[in-house]
């Protein structure tokens, strides 16, 4: 589900300016367990990886901030996505709570091409494999950006950090 690949869509989108010294990063990030409907074999590398790349590097700028670094619970709760945002000691820091809606689609037809990307991987030839693949990365593309969308004027974050997140989002698997 990630793509760790370098390609043009990813230096497309500069981080957003923040000031200088402050930490605006995610430092750990917790995982609602109990949102998770299921979770195939092929999904949890996929999590492990999405957890360490956004671990490694990160911008992460709620707005109105004084800086962080954060720990991020994520977690979906009533038909809503929440970004629970904790300072690093734990104290509370805020939330930020979107609604699924917009994401639904993406996810669902995120989940059908992956799966066909599986099964590819298997029987499917180089140049069939590379067009399912290309697919998969344009809908990661589509679902980060949506992320970014949503989440403006909430948290800024760089199209990197939101790449990592929906991969988490699609971790964390909507019903329906």
């Amino acid at each position: 589900m990630t793509d760790r690949s370098a390609d043009e869509e990813t230096s497309a989108s500069a981080p957003p300016e923040l000031p200088e010294g402050a930490q605006f990063r995610i430092a750990d990030l917790v995982l609602d367990e109990k949102s998770v409907v299921r979770r195939s074999p092929d999904v949890e590398p996929e999590r492990k990886v999405a957890i360490f790349d956004l671990l490694e590097e990160n911008v992460f700028a709620p707005v109105g901030s004084e800086g962080g670094p954060y720990i991020l619970h994520l977690a979906i709760e009533e038909n809503r996505l929440v970004f629970d945002i904790r300072l690093e000691n734990g104290d509370p820091h805020g939330k930020v709570l979107l609604s699924l809606t917009p994401f639904r689609r993406i996810i669902k037809d995120y989940f059908m091409i992956c799966e066909s990307y599986y099964d590819a991987i298997k029987t499917a030839a180089p140049a069939q494999i590379e067009a399912i693949d290309m697919g998969r990365r344009g809908l990661h593309n589509e679902g980060s950006e949506t992320l970014k969308e949503r989440l403006s004027g909430k948290i800024e974050m760089d199209f990197d950090t939101a790449r990592r997140l929906f991969t988490l989002i699609c971790v964390l698997h909507i019903k329906g």
